[in-house]
């Protein structure tokens, strides 16, 4: 627990430090002028540059539905406000459909592009339209090892394997021995990523399970059906915030005493670990995917920047526990955590 909350702490320390430059460069008159009317612009809805009026677009692996898309799409429309950038969004959890979509943003000719690679084998060939076509590109989320090689200036996101690896180590910690992991989208090689590295790190036994993540009475059917026939599995691990609360659902059913966790955070989450009835989720900061990846756009738009010479730019994995829980909530309900 230690480890999880040393790290909201340092965030908190590094935001502090953060505010106080930023106070010490306000002190003088024409200083806390300029503030003030970057605020006043803000609260207008104005942009915080004076660039070009650029148009970015986004198209994710997201189905309907999923929370942890709204909340990367809400922090890319609030880079975009700031940065003078006209946001598109669109989003297919099939593979050919997102091709179809990032082609349509070509076609388009937009400004700058910011893609999943959840399927990278039907992403590749568009990825490589758009790079052909001067057209920037970020990854983020999912690809991070296929970004570099399709042409994309940089990935934002967690790396899936290290971050299954936490949950591995975690899962130890709490002295686990029998842990399924709930993949609930086949053909997503993050998901698998997760899965393996989790089982890596895990000196127990781990267990794979496919639901169609689409039907979410199936996924708690499957869970519980799992749960009833092997009552030695002691840990769930779901892959996304969405199918936390069936898998806890399934667990009552099924009159088990298996510890659920998950990857990713949102309001649900950060109650249920409140409750105790999750022990553990894993935080990659979806909010600053989305944020992040305009703003690298942009900075490469305007000054032909990019953060990390290209290597993966890491806003994850971070362990959260029932004691972060309530310091996150704040933020989980204005739906940017």
């Amino acid at each position: 627990m230690a480890r999880a909350r040393t790290g909201v702490r340092a965030l908190g320390a590094v935001l502090a430090a953060v505010l106080g430059a930023t106070l010490t460069a306000c002190s003088s008159t024409g200083g806390k002028r300029a503030e003030d009317a970057r605020k006043a612009q803000q609260a207008a809805g104005r942009a915080a540059v004076t660039t070009p009026r650029w148009t970015f677009a986004m198209v994710t692996h997201s189905g309907d539905g999923d929370t942890f898309w709204d909340i990367v799409q809400s922090g890319a429309e609030q880079a975009a406000a700031k940065d003078n950038v006209d946001f598109l969004y669109a989003h297919s959890d099939e593979g050919q459909q997102q091709a179809q979509l990032v082609q349509s943003y070509i076609d388009k000719d937009v400004d700058g592009l910011v893609v999943t690679l959840a399927k990278p084998d039907a992403m590749k060939s568009v990825v490589g339209k758009a790079v052909a076509a001067g057209i920037p590109v970020i990854t983020v989320n999912s690809g991070s090892a296929e970004s570099r090689e399709l042409g994309a200036l940089t990935h934002v996101g967690q790396d899936e394997t290290i971050a299954g690896e936490a949950v591995g180590d975690e899962l130890d910690r709490r002295g686990r021995k029998k842990a399924l992991c709930v993949l609930h989208e086949q053909g997503n090689v993050g998901h698998e990523q997760r899965c393996a590295g989790a089982e890596k790190a895990f000196d127990g036994e781990m267990q794979s399970l496919y639901v169609e993540g689409a039907n979410m009475p199936d996924v708690r059917a499957a869970i519980e059906a799992k749960l009833q026939s092997d009552r030695s599995i002691d840990a769930v691990v779901t892959l996304g915030a969405p199918f936390a609360d069936a898998a806890v659902q399934a667990k009552r059913s099924a009159g088990s005493k298996a510890e659920i966790d998950t990857f990713d955070l949102n309001e649900k989450v950060a109650t249920a670990l409140q409750a105790g009835s999750l022990g553990f989720a894993v935080d990659q900061q979806p909010h600053l995917q989305g944020y992040q990846a305009v703003d690298l756009l942009w900075l490469y738009k305007y000054n032909a920047e990019v953060l990390g010479g290209g290597r993966p730019v890491l806003t994850g994995p971070q362990i959260v526990t029932r004691d972060d829980a309530a310091e996150l909530r704040d933020y989980t309900e204005r739906g940017t955590r």
